[in-house]
């Protein structure tokens, strides 16, 4: 049996109250809309280049953001000793190489954990809780959740395209 893909439940985000739930919740949206673009489609259709000459794909894009959640969360924020599974030394792009259908299940499971592990690292800090980034110097929790948005957001577009040209869904 082929893998796919599982369907996934959107977030509505409140659009009153507090800062932080709302700040979650729209992360935890944009979150959604990602594995959205995802869902239904098998590791082998996940790492179709379907937008050349681009190498950009849905499987590489689930191990960026695997990093991204890692790197941000777990690493700079919590102070954890833990690698990011797919950064290359020296290559950005080394994300979206070297893909392998066949791993496209345990790769999708592994960007769900590590959202998990970011909700669990943010959860001990307060918004003003400040950390340090080796290049850009401190940072604010609140920051972190504005800056994850975003980046959600910029690939959001992305995954939307990817796959509309794979099988003509799109997330409207």
């Amino acid at each position: 049996m082929t893998w796919t893909a599982p369907e996934v439940e959107p977030i509505e985000e409140p659009v009153l109250g507090a800062e932080r739930p709302m700040l979650e919740a729209m992360l935890d949206r944009h979150r959604t809309l990602f594995l959205s673009a995802c869902a239904g489609l098998t590791g082998e259709q996940l790492a179709t280049a379907s937008a050349p000459p681009s190498n950009l794909t849905l499987l590489g894009l689930i191990r960026h953001l695997t990093d991204v959640e890692r790197v941000w969360f777990r690493i700079r924020l919590a102070g954890q000793d833990v690698q990011a599974p797919y950064r290359v030394p020296g290559n950005p792009g080394g994300d979206f190489e070297d893909l392998d259908p066949a791993r496209a299940e345990a790769e999708y499971a592994g960007l769900f954990a590590e959202m998990a592990e970011a909700r669990a690292a943010a959860a001990t800090r307060d918004l003003d809780d400040t950390f340090v980034h080796e290049r850009q110097g401190e940072m604010s929790v609140r920051w972190l959740h504005l800056h994850l948005i975003e980046e959600y957001a910029q690939h959001n577009g992305h995954a939307d395209l990817l796959r509309e040209r794979i099988d003509g869904r799109t997330n409207k």
